[in-house]
């Protein structure tokens, strides 16, 4: 019998438990990106030590199916699996069912990764890749990219906790507003299989110490691609209410409307956001004369404008998850309807009604709003808003840049992430917000209902933050901006196409050379 760490499926799975810790972990932000690197530079040599054996071509198939597939949900498993506390202590999910939920979903999600496993293997089988670095590291970058980009787009797309996040704080994020966070992902994707390549020699050094070089150049070098759209004054509310009491009468709509009453007529900045449904009822269920009162309130001169979470519509029109603003004539008629949905939190995709009926969710069946919904114009600025899972698509966002005269001069993110209890999720979603930021070279103001609420430059760096699980405001300035990087420009025009095409490209030469022998 093979000692526990000799079977195979251990590695692949501490690896990819390793790749979810390395997406959010606490310290250093440049120990998460070289653990991710290493991390996935375990499955490579994995997949390189199937591919030189000696086994049949379907027995080498399934050797790479099984240690991509271990690896990947490991990883995914490892990365949301606080999707546990809103289907078991916040949704009611029998503890089993909720648990067998969240594994079916990580290993249903890795067929992805299997995919490309299978196809990196396929391609370099009984090839020896020493003798081709370059292209053995780009295939297993293009291969791997497209994974992400498959479970990113396909389906409505689900990309929490891509590889990319990792290297927010660390050498590669430098290249976030050039090539967004799967291109980040594509150069960590090389470099680990370079590392692999090397046999975790000195030889490794090489080319980590040249893609070090390059990121310090292009740092240094790279000219300022956004200028400031001048310095605005926020306020940000978060009311802490547990996702458990949001929605009964007796407590926490109760708490909340009173706070968000207090807060919103309180302030004196000139932008003052209160998160997603903050306002937890829609506006004709709410008491008398409180959604008037409070547009009359901001309707007065010299008041500030207020972006506010609450759901709108009706049975017969459908109703939105929104945000709308209260203001002065012609800003009180905003309205931002969510356009990027949550499968089963906000739409039941068809077939899993059963699903959603052993859950107490309520508003489970959103509409979609549209995709170009304008920016609002306020002192200067041009304030663009999504709520809460919407900042993972940063295609999407990027569609708003279209016109660069005309683009976000800062981003707004309302969001409510108290269906994940007091976990990791919280720092996984600041760290999305702040790749966002890098991206598009924006500001992002984050109002949330119990973390993190914060104020990101556009560089992607924290500001300011309020402690988490705290009822209170954060008050700060933020620095619009304007111009557009890369990033902005070619994902504005094209989506994710060019990524899409780069790496068809590299796989498709990789395969005419195979053949060609």
């Amino acid at each position: 019998m093979k000692p526990w760490f000799g079977r195979p499926t251990v590695w692949p799975a501490l690896a990819g438990l390793a790749q979810a810790a390395s997406i959010a972990m606490p310290g250093s932000g440049l120990a998460q990106g070289w653990l991710q690197i290493l991390s996935l530079a375990v499955l490579a040599a994995g997949l390189l030590r199937i591919a030189q054996t000696e086994d049949t071509f379907a027995a080498t198939c399934r050797r790479a199916a099984w240690f991509g597939g271990v690896f990947a949900t490991a990883w995914l498993a490892g990365s949301f699996w606080w999707l546990y506390v809103s289907m078991h202590d916040v949704g009611g999910l029998p503890a089993p069912l909720a648990a067998l939920a969240v594994l079916l979903l990580a290993a249903a999600v890795s067929l992805f990764y299997v995919l490309a496993s299978v196809g990196w293997v396929a391609l370099s089988r009984r090839v020896p890749p020493h003798f081709q670095p370059l292209s053995s590291s780009a295939l297993f970058a293009a291969v791997w990219t497209l994974a992400e980009l498959m479970r990113g787009q396909w389906f409505t797309g689900f990309p929490w906790g891509a590889g990319g996040y990792a290297h927010v704080d660390g050498v590669l994020a430098v290249w976030a507003p050039w090539v967004g966070v799967y291109g980040v992902g594509f150069v960590a994707a090389f470099l680990a299989m370079r590392l692999a390549l090397a046999g975790w020699r000195w030889a490794a050094v090489k080319p980590l110490a040249l893609v070090g070089l390059l990121s310090w150049a292009v740092q240094a070098w790279s000219p300022a691609f956004t200028t400031s759209a001048g310095v605005g004054q926020v306020e940000l509310l978060q009311a802490n209410i547990l996702q458990s009491e949001k929605f009964d009468v007796r407590s926490g709509i109760r708490d909340a409307l009173q706070w968000y009453d207090e807060r919103l007529r309180a302030s004196q900045q000139a932008l003052v956001v209160a998160p997603e449904t903050a306002i937890p009822l829609l506006p004709r269920h709410l008491p008398e004369g409180y959604w008037s009162g409070l547009q009359q309130h901001f309707a007065q001169p010299g008041r500030p404008l207020a972006l506010i979470g609450v759901p709108l519509g009706s049975l017969a029109e459908g109703y939105a998850n929104a945000v709308v603003a209260m203001g002065p004539q012609g800003q009180a008629d905003y309205r931002y309807d969510k356009h990027h949905l949550v499968p089963f939190g906000e739409f039941i995709p068809p077939g899993f009604a059963w699903f959603v009926r052993q859950m107490q969710i309520p508003l489970g069946d959103f509409s979609r709003g549209r995709l170009d919904q304008p920016s609002i114009a306020w002192q200067g600025q041009r304030l663009s808003p999504n709520i809460c899972y919407e900042d993972l698509f940063g295609e999407e966002l990027a569609a708003h840049f279209k016109d660069g005269a005309q683009a976000p001069t800062a981003l707004v993110n309302v969001s409510n992430i108290a269906w994940f209890g007091n976990t990791i999720a919280v720092d996984q979603h600041l760290n999305i917000s702040r790749m966002r930021a890098m991206e598009l070279g924006r500001p992002m103001l984050r109002a949330t209902n119990t973390g993190a609420t914060a104020i990101i430059d556009h560089h992607g760096r924290v500001t300011q933050q309020l402690p988490r699980f705290t009822r209170g405001t954060l008050v700060g300035t933020y620095e619009g901006r304007t111009g557009l990087t890369p990033y902005a420009r070619w994902a504005a025009a094209w989506g994710l196409w060019p990524l899409w095409l780069l790496c068809g490209a590299v796989l498709a030469l990789t395969a005419w050379r195979r053949r060609a022998r």
